[in-house]
């Protein structure tokens, strides 16, 4: 993917997304919930794509949270099934466009069969070094947080650590997003405005960008919204205006 990007030089480093909406665009249209699951797997690969083509070095996409393991068992399964035909069906863009893939979350409650699809995945694309594709599965931040501050606290316990090392960047290098820059931008479609536990500690200075438009339906040009929103804003990371920090690349 060679096309110049129309935002170039004022673009987010790392985009991420709350993926919000795919049951009430299948209940809208009288559909069960998983028909929404199913049509919002086109809008990841929409996304991934524009991503790409624009130049975005990371993308992260909130797909499925440690409170969604309280769904329906059949919701559940069928949200695997579709993870694992996404990974296989994808592999050959993620190939072409050098595309690297990893996950966040408590992979430990992830079925083995999921695991094995997310190992393959990420060890067949390990080379691709144009954009970081990252998906957030069994996640929830504040869970992050506290394992955390417990694999700190351990190595303070077992003499590998004094309390006095424990900072700000000693504490993210301990969360599941070590080596990821924190998200310039934050998307949430649907039009909740919230941020469901969702990096927590990654978004202290995140720009928001909330559209009603729910995931199914989610396309480039909804991106290139939130693009030149972002680009008119100045982030000023508590300074007086006029002196703030451009996050952009």
């Amino acid at each position: 993917m060679n096309k110049q990007s129309p935002l170039s030089g004022k673009l987010p480093k790392h985009v991420a997304v709350i993926m919000d909406g795919n049951g009430r665009w299948a209940q809208s249209r009288k559909l069960p919930r998983i028909e929404g699951h199913r049509a919002g797997v086109q809008a990841v690969r929409d996304t991934v794509t524009a991503c790409r083509e624009l130049g975005i070095a990371y993308l992260t996409l909130y797909a499925f949270s440690e409170e969604n393991w309280s769904r329906p068992k059949s919701e559940i399964n069928a949200l695997m099934r579709f993870l694992k035909r996404f990974l296989k069906s994808e592999l050959k863009l993620m190939l072409d466009n050098k595309i690297s893939f990893d996950i966040i979350g408590d992979a430990d409650r992830l079925p083995a069969s999921v695991l094995q699809a997310i190992d393959e995945t990420r060890r067949k694309v390990a080379d691709g070094d144009k954009m970081r594709l990252t998906l957030a599965l069994s996640y929830g931040a504040r869970s992050e947080i506290v394992q955390a501050a417990r694999r700190l606290a351990a190595e303070v316990v077992e003499g590998r650590r004094t309390v006095e090392e424990i900072t700000k960047t000693s504490f993210a290098q301990a969360l599941y997003t070590a080596g990821l820059p924190d998200p310039d931008l934050l998307i949430r479609t649907s039009g909740e405005l919230r941020v469901s536990n969702f990096l927590l500690w990654q978004i202290a200075y995140t720009e928001l960008w909330v559209t009603p438009v729910l995931w199914p339906d989610f396309r480039k040009k909804h991106l290139l919204e939130a693009l030149e929103d972002f680009a008119k804003r100045e982030r000023r990371y508590g300074r007086v205006p006029g002196e703030g920090v451009d996050g952009a690349l």
